[in-house]
């Protein structure tokens, strides 16, 4: 009888007992070459960055520093900065990161020729901060400053990731999968191409965009529709990171190969039309109507059945059993990876309550999406922490063989998840009692004690979130900081998901 798609990998027939020196030395992926650490290190510097621009905007401020810049524009231009920082180029940098890892990393010029091009862009981008009388605007998905060195910048960044996802959709690269379990690989290329559809539907958006038109609208409606197919990358993203997390703790795959081909091409194929719908141009009703049916209807049900099935698949399967006799106490990069996914799956579906509670621009806008991307964030949390003990082998004396900073990892892991999911309910607070969005300082117009409640609410879990954030920078950065001092790991047998 042939397998249908959505038949998970095939039970092991027995459960192998490994030792506590087999656990600390085993690799999540068979390593880490330089391709991908260039691009996990762009992925995590963009967040350092961004946290120092936050605190630019924090101490321009204050009285005595604040007239020494006398460009009122100039900590706006920041904000919009700090923001694309820490979801664009985190996001797109750090799937480039897993591609390579998928890949297997390349040697082709392309490649290398791809990320300098990101790394230029991400200075533009600096740069177009520093520029006198710039204008921001604050659009939806992608808020932009209206100058040439930023839009530029922007562009190379984007047009270096999209050269690099593309490389690794190549058959060549078929051949890697790494150690990353089928599943996940083929939501690593799901991602993929919903980045490069993402620029297609930018490119046709563009185009359908009457002359004319002002600065706020022109940027708003180009990145309506493309910013509606970089949140289907962003879901295929985490799927991928939620099915290496699931084969982690489980011991196998949730899905065969075929499985999750078939389930990633439901999540893609309604999204194709997306450029499309800019046939009667953008202004049209249809454009702006039909991406936000696709972004309501179109994602959701697959991050569901695949979080329902991964339940299921957890609460079912016997992992791999550790022999406690020589010592071992469990395996800690499995208990990262299931408070990670843990947290991950509560924002996201906190983010889609959130966001079937919409019903008018008021700050439940701001919370459905801060908890979706929350989602997105931890899953790409946990990825690093994988990525460091893979990149470790496992055999010094870093994360990948002490217990006592993957305790941290964890800890760090639900704290941030909980501080987002705080912050995201006291925005959602706020909204329900009408308070406005991209409203600031005293352009809020605090009318109810239930606004007042969620804005504190809401400023609880921001710097419970904020702390939280800061210390995934340090674990992390401790850890990265000996990628570039000594030589690459050689090869490495990759962890069997299949005992």
């Amino acid at each position: 009888m042939p397998a249908i798609p959505f038949t998970v990998a095939p039970a092991p027939t027995s459960v192998t007992m490994v030792s506590a020196s087999a656990v600390g030395a085993m690799r999540v992926v068979p390593g880490i070459g330089p391709e991908a650490r260039r691009w996990f290190t762009l992925a995590i510097g963009s967040l350092v960055v961004a946290g120092l621009l936050s605190l630019a905007v924090v101490i321009g401020r204050l009285p005595f520093l604040s007239g020494w810049i006398d460009d009122p524009l100039f900590f706006k231009r920041c904000l919009v900065v700090h923001v694309d920082l820490a979801l664009v180029v985190w996001f797109y940098a750090f799937l480039s990161g897993l591609s390579a890892v998928r890949s297997g990393g390349s040697a082709k010029p392309v490649g290398r020729g791809a990320f300098v091009l990101a790394v230029i862009g991400v200075v533009g981008m600096l740069a177009g901060a520093c520029m006198r009388g710039a204008q921001p605007v604050l659009a939806n998905y992608v808020p932009v400053i209206d100058h040439p060195v930023f839009l530029g910048g922007l562009a190379a960044f984007f047009v270096g990731v999209i050269l690099y996802l593309l490389e690794t959709l190549a058959p060549v690269a078929r051949r890697a999968g790494a150690g990353l379990p089928e599943d996940a690989a083929a939501g690593l290329q799901a991602a993929a191409i919903a980045v490069v559809l993402a620029a297609a539907t930018w490119l046709a958006t563009r185009m359908s965009l009457p002359e004319g038109l002002d600065t706020w609208t022109r940027y708003e409606f180009a990145a309506w529709g493309a910013g509606h197919v970089l949140q289907v990358a962003n879901a295929a993203a985490m799927l991928a990171v939620w099915l290496w997390l699931i084969a982690r703790v489980a011991g196998r795959s949730l899905f065969t190969a075929r499985g999750a081909r078939t389930l990633f091409t439901l999540l893609l194929a309604p999204h194709f039309a997306m450029p499309l719908l800019t046939a009667r141009g953008a202004l049209d009703p249809m454009y702006h109507t039909g991406a936000t049916l696709l972004m309501r209807w179109g994602i959701f049900p697959v991050v569901l059945s695949v979080l329902a099935l991964g339940i299921r698949h957890l609460r079912t399967v016997r992992p791999p059993a550790v022999d406690t006799a020589a010592g071992a106490t469990g395996d800690p990069l499995a208990r990262v990876a299931r408070a990670g996914l843990t947290a991950s799956a509560a924002l996201t579906v906190l983010g889609f309550v959130l966001g079937a509670c919409i019903r008018s621009s008021t700050t439940l806008v701001p919370a459905h999406y801060h908890a979706s991307l929350g989602g997105v964030t931890v899953a790409f949390m946990t990825a690093a922490y994988l990525v460091c003990a893979a990149a470790r082998g496992g055999s010094s004396p870093g994360m990948a063989a002490v217990a006592g900073p993957w305790r941290a990892a964890t800890r760090q892991l639900a704290i941030f998840g909980a501080g987002q999911a705080v912050f995201a309910l006291g925005f959602a607070l706020g909204g329900v009692y009408g308070l406005g969005r991209k409203a600031y300082a005293s352009e809020q117009h605090v009318r109810s004690t239930g606004e007042l409640i969620g804005l504190s609410v809401m400023g609880v879990g921001g710097l419970v979130a904020t702390f939280a954030g800061v210390w995934f920078l340090v674990l992390v950065l401790r850890e990265m900081r000996g990628w570039w001092r000594r030589r690459p790991a050689g090869p490495a047998p990759a962890i069997s998901f299949h005992a």
